[in-house]
């Protein structure tokens, strides 16, 4: 039966190979026409398999803290090759403009799920609400993050809306254009 270290190397080793399916097919793009459904289709598997390498990344995270590491350094080393592979996954995306995967660490920070339990051992009753406390800062902080993103897409969306009312008036006025020469058109016509 397989140890569970066996299974986390087995999986980080799909990941990796799904990385260089993923960057065989970032290469192959060059031999596509610059648009067409074609084009679109192999962005859309290569976006795909990214979110799905993404996802894998996650898993193999939050199963690097479960699985008992023989050593410490045995277990820095697999953080070491998460890192690595998870910040080609960031470059890769970043290739094909995939800018809410990419920026999704720089955004809330690195997803790190640490055990509840395990930040709670030894401590006192003062110590579990300076825990909560230093919690719900963090929390605050990532709040307060959103807010500044969500704020900075309202501007962006007032901007296009703006610019959607513009060109509906510019359309409007064409419309109107059209039909006025189309008119004097008709009457130059008629005999």
């Amino acid at each position: 039966m397989a140890s569970s270290s066996d299974s986390w190397m087995k999986e980080y080793n799909e990941a990796v190979k799904l990385a260089d399916d993923i960057t065989g097919m970032i290469s192959e793009r060059s031999s596509f026409p610059a648009s067409g459904p074609e084009t679109q289709r192999h962005a859309s598997a290569i976006r795909r398999k990214i979110t799905i390498l993404g996802t894998r990344l996650d898993s193999l995270q939050s199963l690097l803290s479960k699985v008992p590491a023989k050593t410490e350094k045995e277990m820095n080393r697999r953080k070491d090759m998460l890192s690595n592979l998870r910040t080609k996954v960031n470059q890769m995306a970043s290739t094909l403009n995939m800018s809410n995967f990419a920026n999704r660490d720089s955004l809330f920070g690195p997803e790190i799920k640490s055990d509840a339990m395990s930040r709670t051992v030894g401590l006192d009753n003062s110590g579990l609400v300076g825990l909560q406390r230093q919690i719900m800062k963090e929390q605050d902080d990532g709040l307060e993050k959103l807010e500044e993103t969500v704020i900075s897409t309202k501007h962006i969306a007032l901007a296009v809306n703006e610019e959607l009312n513009l060109h509906t008036r510019l359309i409007d006025d064409l419309d109107q254009h059209v039909d006025v020469t189309d008119s004097r058109l008709r009457v130059t016509l008629l005999p």
